[in-house]
């Protein structure tokens, strides 16, 4: 096999699901819940939290048209800021605006929290796209009373996903902490177990703790076409994912049914090409990532993966369910 064959070979057999395509239809919506109980008022209404998801995502949007990536400071932290740094800077390349990088502007439901302190969180349940991709459940977070929220992580809803039940916003719910307890893991914990069950699927030790999802079957179908073109000329691929506990958000449910958590994982996907080959990008993505004709026989690309995981009760003998996710190489190393 020529080594032309073999670049074309393992380019092909990856560059179909790098970015998990992650649009099947939304998640199901429960209707929220109206516990009349609780007796903190939150501070934030509905109609300031339209005002501050509209002017966020005005800002976005100038900065996308611009192709400037310098313009998402001011309104995104977190994963989603070196999200859509990368999806920008492809896009400045020539590889075009991903259509995952779609937010919608209207929205099914908004998550409101009682808490008075800050950091605080706002989750939003946007509708889906016009192009009928799922809906994206958001993450704004304000650090501080002298700071503006930002939008800190965005997830595709899987197809099917149910999320808990909240508070309606008028009553507001209850943001968690990483070591809420009384659930089937704490959420650092949930995060960090779940990053070793994209690593190790069934043979992590915490598989038994997870629901399969849509996320983990792209990563493990795209892991095994890659590995069938690496063998054909003795090359390896190994894949490594880090949670990043300092970046996860923690809402809980009504009545006490569990937590809703969004956090980063950090992933690091090294391929090298067998019998003096050269190891190429994979993908138009991580192509224009790499943006050079200086190749060696090993590649490094690193991932952001944010996802949405649902944590029921210990006592209800329910396994965590991821709810949805995102993916995106931002980085590109020839080794």
């Amino acid at each position: 096999m020529n080594k032309r064959w073999n670049k074309l070979c393992v380019s092909a057999l990856a560059c179909m699901a790098l970015v998990v395509p992650l649009t099947a239809c939304e998640g199901q919506l429960p209707t929220p819940a109206a516990d009349t109980s609780t007796k903190v008022a939150p501070d934030l209404t509905e109609a300031q939290e339209k005002k501050i998801r509209l002017k966020i995502l005005k800002t976005i949007d100038e900065a996308d048209q611009a192709k400037n990536p310098d313009g998402y400071a001011a309104v995104m932290g977190g994963p989603q800021l070196d999200i859509r740094i990368s999806q920008t800077t492809i896009n400045q390349r020539g590889g075009g605006m991903s259509e995952y990088a779609t937010i919608p502007k209207d929205i099914a439901q908004t998550v409101i929290p009682t808490d008075d302190g800050w950091p605080r969180s706002v989750f939003t349940i946007t509708t889906t796209t016009e192009d009928q991709q799922s809906k994206r459940l958001l993450v704004f977070d304000q650090e501080s009373a002298q700071q503006n929220y930002k939008l800190m992580a965005m997830a595709r809803l899987f197809e099917g996903a149910k999320l808990p039940k909240f508070e309606i916003p008028t009553i507001g719910s209850q943001m968690g902490t990483a070591k809420d307890e009384k659930l089937v893991a704490a959420p650092a914990d949930a995060l960090a177990q779940y990053a070793d069950v994209l690593q190790n699927g069934s043979k992590s030790q915490y598989a038994s703790k997870f629901a399969d999802d849509l996320l983990r079957q792209e990563l493990a179908s795209t892991t095994a076409k890659v590995q069938e073109g690496m063998q054909r000329n003795n090359g390896t691929q190994e894949q490594k994912f880090t949670a990043v506990p300092e970046q996860m958000w923690v809402m809980r449910a009504a009545d006490g049914a569990g937590d809703l958590v969004v956090g980063r994982i950090n992933g690091e996907w090294t391929r090298k090409a067998g019998d003096g080959r050269e190891s190429w990008p994979a993908s138009d993505d991580e192509k224009a990532l790499f943006n050079s004709d200086k190749y060696t026989s090993t590649m490094k690309v690193t991932y952001v993966n944010v996802v949405a995981l649902y944590i029921p009760l210990a006592s209800s003998g329910e396994q965590i369910t991821a709810v949805g996710a995102d993916r995106q190489p931002v980085k590109v190393e020839a080794l």
